[in-house]
């Protein structure tokens, strides 16, 4: 596993960052802390963090700011930490490039279960291995074949960029939006009705129970998450 050691803490309240450090540093994590958007921004280009905890509600600028100026030169996965918990928000989180949320007040144990979701996608097997295996689901993305328990499943080539879009971003919330724009383009970005026909078809076709489905998770008003159970 390719697991994070450093992790860039963004809050203005001194208790929580307090918090997080003893929290994280008890688990092993080298931490770095600071108060402001631009500090952030300053520190994030020394210390090189493997993950980025933000918390929105910053007093120099917008913790969307941030996250913006982060991306324009860097991959580096960021948590949200929020107390907004309309579905628009959300989703407006991940458009900008967040990997994840957490709505405030959180326990430590779900935000830990979080850090292990994206230290998981940084394994070097889930971007470069195009195979993967879920309890009888296979499939081979070099081949573009799919099996389930064995047998050959067919899958139209919409359904199939849907499937690999959530598998190359497994345990994290991909949102609407996201998913059309890459698959429908830039001008579908608002049918969402396509995007649950086909997640409807696909859940038929892989999930062993497709009214309760387990691999393709709904977030309701968000996204999808793709959950690989082994």
């Amino acid at each position: 596993m390719t697991a994070i050691q450093r992790i860039l803490v963004i809050d203005d309240e001194a208790a929580i960052r307090k918090f997080l450090r003893v929290s994280l540093e008890n688990q092993g994590y080298k931490i770095e802390e600071v108060a402001t958007g631009k500090d952030a921004l300053a520190v994030a280009v020394g210390f090189r963090p493997e993950l980025v905890i933000l918390d929105l509600g910053l007093p120099d600028m917008e913790g969307l700011e941030v996250l913006k100026s982060l991306r324009e030169w860097s991959k580096v996965p960021v948590v949200v930490l929020t107390v907004r918990d309309s579905e628009r928000d959300k989703v407006q989180l991940l458009d900008a490039g967040a990997d994840d949320y957490l709505t405030k007040p959180f326990s430590v144990p779900e935000l830990l279960a979080r850090i292990r979701v994206i230290e998981r996608h940084r394994e070097p097997e889930v971007s470069e291995n195009p195979v993967f295996r879920a309890g009888g689901l296979e499939v081979d993305f070099a081949t573009r074949t799919v099996k389930v328990n064995g047998d050959p499943v067919h899958l139209t080539a919409t359904e199939f960029g849907i499937l690999r879009l959530l598998w190359k971003n497994q345990g994290k919330v991909v949102s609407h939006r996201q998913i059309l724009k890459e698959i429908w383009g830039p001008n579908s970005v608002e049918h969402t009705q396509y995007l649950r026909v086909y997640v409807g078809h696909l859940r038929k076709k892989l999930e062993p129970n497709p009214e309760t489905p387990s691999l393709i998770v709904t977030e309701p008003g968000v996204g999808y998450r793709l959950i690989l159970e082994p």
